[in-house]
């Protein structure tokens, strides 16, 4: 048994957590974007389309997100196709954030009267010009708080990296159990620094609902 005293055990808890942030961070960015992208695509007019990302949706959110990384992990290499730790977890976490903010984004979208669609077509807007302009604006103060809720389930998330290698909060807790064999406190610290990262997120989701009025 390895002696660390608790300054040494955060210590190396926070050096770990900063690529659990990082792998975070890309998932929710990364996400976001594709996410706008299918969001244009499932609320739009081409019905084989919508029905291609419903798809890809339904796929994503009704399998766990483990065997989606043991796919990816280990199921490319079988292609010829070498994949990190670090690759495998981006990938598959920025498709699985896509998938949920799409559909939470779809139900903002469903949300606004429908009479705005009419206002706005007979202003002779196009279908993007309708979205940009009037349809989108409208659904992010209903999309906020939803959204950045999501974005604590991603933190979370990445501790399933830890399976396949990645070396972050998670992992970096189990190595230091295994060292020391005092899991209740390595835990207990590991718990506190996902506590740490989430919560000003909903405290940030809570600020930007008062100011934007998202409840009214």
């Amino acid at each position: 048994m390895i002696e660390f005293s608790i300054a040494d055990m955060l210590r190396g808890l926070i050096l770990a957590g900063r690529w659990t942030l990082a792998l975070s961070a890309i998932a929710f960015v990364c996400g976001g974007l594709v996410a706008l992208l299918l969001l244009v695509i499932r609320v739009g007019r081409v019905q084989w389309a919508a029905r291609a990302v419903a798809l890809y949706i339904e796929v994503f959110q009704g399998t766990p997100l483990l065997m989606q990384l043991f796919l990816v992990f280990f199921g490319l290499p079988l292609l010829g196709l070498e994949v990190s730790p670090w690759v495998a977890a981006a990938v598959c976490l920025t498709l699985y954030t896509s998938a949920y903010l799409t559909e939470i984004w779809r139900g903002c979208v469903d949300a606004i009267p429908h009479g705005q669609w009419e206002a706005s077509s007979s202003l002779a807007m196009r279908y993007g010009e309708q979205l940009r302009h009037v349809i989108l604006p409208q659904a992010l103060r209903i999309a906020i708080a939803p959204t950045v809720g999501f974005s604590v389930q991603v933190v979370k998330s990445t501790a399933l990296a830890s399976i396949i290698g990645f070396n972050e909060l998670t992992k970096t807790g189990t190595m230091l159990t295994n060292a020391t064999f005092q899991p209740f406190t390595v835990y207990g610290l590991v718990a506190l620094l996902y506590f740490a990262a989430c919560y000003p997120l909903s405290l940030w989701a809570r600020h930007l609902e008062r100011k934007l009025h998202a409840a009214n």
